[in-house]
């Protein structure tokens, strides 16, 4: 399929904050992207709008990029290029994107945000990284979270609308990079979850918002047990507004980059277009057995109530659920539910400032970092949680988490 139009490439190179994926060093007029869809396009050296509001003059040579910016008929539109981790968030990444949204809000009529390989939109945080930097003594984890979190903000309340096509694997940090947009597409290939409490950390990038106002109690559900939901379960759970085939999203993209009015309802038009035409929009909703088990146990206002519960139900799924929470951090089950329990009160801003005090204290504390040495360093998959039951997690070790930081280092969004 042949776009008739010129793109203005705004192209990055990487910072050297985490391990370079390298996109192939020479582009021509004529890219194939997207499996198939081939782009004219025409390579803009001009500036571009850092993190500090200057400008970086782009190098004429296009040095790889973590991520790519193209403005299409007055549409932005946002690759996240990272293929060989699939499309993983590092700091580099949310330091280019905050301030081209920014930038964009003025300029462009809508956006469009993509991950690049086929596998993923974007796998999540580079937590390997921050945990790292922690130990370190070093302050990225600090600045990667605030950085991330400001991101997420500004999705959130963006003025144009935001379309995030989340197509493959959609977990943690990805989550928050589409989530707080007006428009989410998933595929038969979309991968959805929050697997933050296995590894030490909490349910964050905002969805300590956004997952308790799924319905019932099911977005306490999926942040605490980190449950997977896959293709239609993202759309039938409420994640994501709309379904398309994946091999139809090359279509779709062209036909919004192509439209001449773009009112809201315009948009919805396209959308539920390629969403009717869908298989798996008539699929059924794999959760729907077990919704009322899920509002019921897991309306419980503490972890041990949460866990009572399920021993009474004494079902395969109840026993099942017990044992996947066993797995998890103690400390990270009780922060989550707190969190999540204000969260459904707050706005995102709120939630974020309070989000933002918790991903300090699990750096500076032992869960997270032991999480992520058991199962992404080491990976020998037997963490060794302080403290090790849920038992033991006291209120004054929850309520230590959410303590007010000194006043210059809150978050402000």
């Amino acid at each position: 399929m042949n776009l008739n139009r010129v793109r203005s490439v705004q192209i990055y190179s990487i910072v050297n904050s985490f391990k370079l994926h390298l996109l192939p060093p020479k582009f021509t007029n004529s890219k194939v992207i997207n499996g198939g869809c081939q782009m004219s396009r025409s390579l803009s050296t001009t500036s571009s709008v850092n993190s500090t509001g200057q400008q970086d003059d782009v190098d004429s040579k296009l040095e790889p990029a973590d991520v790519i910016f193209e403005t299409v008929n007055h549409k932005g539109i946002i690759t996240l290029n990272r293929p060989k981790a699939l499309n993983a968030l590092n700091l580099s990444m949310a330091r280019k994107i905050y301030p081209q949204l920014r930038a964009w809000e003025s300029t462009q009529k809508f956006v469009i945000i993509k991950g690049n390989g086929g596998k993923a939109f974007c796998a999540g945080g580079d937590v390997r990284a921050v945990t790292k930097s922690a130990t370190e003594g070093q302050t990225l984890y600090k600045d990667f979270f605030r950085e991330e979190y400001k991101l997420n903000a500004l999705i959130g309340t963006l003025h144009i609308p935001y379309i995030a096509l989340i197509d493959g694997i959609t977990m943690g940090g990805g989550v928050g990079l589409s989530v707080h947009g007006k428009y989410r597409v998933a595929t038969e290939r979309t991968l959805f979850a929050m697997p933050e409490t296995r590894i030490g950390l909490f349910p964050d990038v905002g969805t300590s918002y956004f997952l308790p106002r799924l319905g019932g109690k099911l977005g306490v559900y999926l942040a605490l047990t980190g449950y997977r939901l896959k293709g239609c379960d993202v759309f039938k759970a409420g994640v994501a507004t709309h379904l398309c085939d994946s091999s139809k999203l090359p279509a779709l993209e062209q036909d919004l980059i192509s439209m001449k009015s773009t009112q809201p309802q315009d948009i919805e038009s396209v959308l539920k277009k390629y969403h009717d035409q869908c298989a798996e929009s008539r699929k059924q909703f794999t959760l729907e057995m077990h919704m009322e088990k899920i509002n019921e146990t897991f309306s419980g206002t503490t972890i041990e109530k949460i866990m009572e519960k399920l021993r009474a139900e004494n079902s395969n799924w109840s026993n099942e659920t017990i044992q996947n929470l066993s797995q998890m951090s103690p400390t990270s089950l009780k922060i989550s539910l707190k969190v999540l329990q204000m969260g459904g009160e707050l706005d995102l801003q709120e939630a974020l400032k309070y989000e933002y005090r918790l991903a300090r204290r699990c750096c500076e504390n032992h869960d997270f970092i032991e999480g992520v040495r058991a199962l992404l360093v080491d990976k020998d998959n037997n963490p060794q949680w302080q403290p090790k039951t849920v038992e033991e997690v006291t209120p004054e070790i929850v309520d230590s988490h959410f303590a007010p930081l000194p006043e210059k280092e809150e978050l402000t969004v």
